[in-house]
């Protein structure tokens, strides 16, 4: 049986850090390890972690250089040969670590395995789910996004690729999935994982822009790659139109509507196919232009309601 690492990164989240570290302790698979890295929050986080630290194989509170640091430095006193990482405002469902580790050791040869994943809001309410489907290198390089909550992956992929790169912020865990296909096989599971959290302070709300600018630095980065560079080539019309849909949702999520549309009519020169496959794009950023972005949030307001049915539904049975 293989041990599994789980490491999550804590800076200020006392509101959902409970949760987080109850969804890990609670798993079903007998034999995993969990470390926490606390980067000095000042909101009471130590003493959620205290109050759990009998059941960590490691903890600490102290200054970090942001979440790739703290990342890598759980992932050094790692001892699985399976690891992930958990942020502290995401969550894990039931059975999640007993799913991963059956499908790597059904896949020797796969580098990472990922499942489906839950987006929800501040309260836990669903706002939308998550379904991917097995992905190439090629997708990956093109900006076919994974939600990192929902990825395991072999401690020695982790190490070989580097770990985490300290020079990016936001899609951090998309270049390191790069590295790590570059390695091997990636294996999709369609079930679902995993939950994360959109809140008005997670970063990919109170800091989208910053997404859109490294999803540029991914792709000049890939291209300095000797295994990566000559992958790109092949889908290079695809890759560049996808870092401008990429471009164009960050800057809809920031409400720069005109930027977005900008951003998805490059998408629409460079590589018509890709921006062609997300119209809702268009069609957000014209809504929003117009003023009819009542339209657009009463849609997202319905599908919502739907998720929240769906799951007062589950909890019956």
């Amino acid at each position: 049986m293989s041990l599994v690492s789980i490491v999550t990164p804590s800076f200020n989240q006392s509101a959902y850090l409970e949760l987080t570290i109850r969804s890990v302790l609670e798993q079903d698979y007998p034999d995993f390890e969990y470390i926490v890295i606390d980067g000095a929050s000042t909101d009471g986080s130590a003493d959620i972690i205290q109050k759990y630290s009998s059941r960590l194989a490691y903890w600490i509170s102290e200054k970090d250089l942001g979440q790739a640091d703290a990342i890598n430095k759980g992932m050094r006193r790692a001892k699985g040969e399976i690891v992930a990482w958990l942020n502290s405002d995401d969550y894990y469902l039931p059975h999640a670590i007993q799913s991963a580790v059956a499908a790597l050791e059904a896949n020797p040869q796969a580098m990472m395995v990922y499942g489906n994943m839950l987006a929800v809001d501040q309260t836990g309410q669903t706002i939308n789910q998550l379904r991917y489907h097995p992905l190439t290198l090629e997708d990956l390089l093109c900006f076919q996004i994974i939600g990192q909550p929902a990825v395991f992956m072999r401690r020695a992929a982790f190490e070989k690729a580097g770990g985490l790169d300290l020079d990016f912020h936001f899609m951090l865990d998309h270049q390191l999935w790069l590295k790590i296909a570059a390695q091997g096989p990636m294996i999709h599971v369609n079930e679902t994982w995993s939950a994360a959290r959109f809140h008005p302070l997670a970063k990919n709300r109170a800091q989208a822009p910053g997404f859109a600018r490294e999803a540029f630095r991914v792709l000049d980065w890939a291209e300095t790659q000797s295994d990566l560079a000559p992958i790109l080539q092949r889908v290079q019309r695809r890759a560049r139109a996808s870092v401008q849909r990429v471009n164009a949702r960050y800057l809809l999520d920031d409400g720069q509507s005109w930027n977005a549309l900008k951003a998805w009519m490059r998408a629409l020169t460079i590589h018509p196919p890709t921006a062609l496959r997300r119209l809702n794009l268009l069609g957000s950023s014209l809504l929003n232009l117009i003023g009819m972005n009542r339209i657009r949030l009463a849609i997202l307001k319905r599908r919502q309601n739907q998720y929240q049915s769906n799951d007062e539904v589950g909890m019956r049975k």
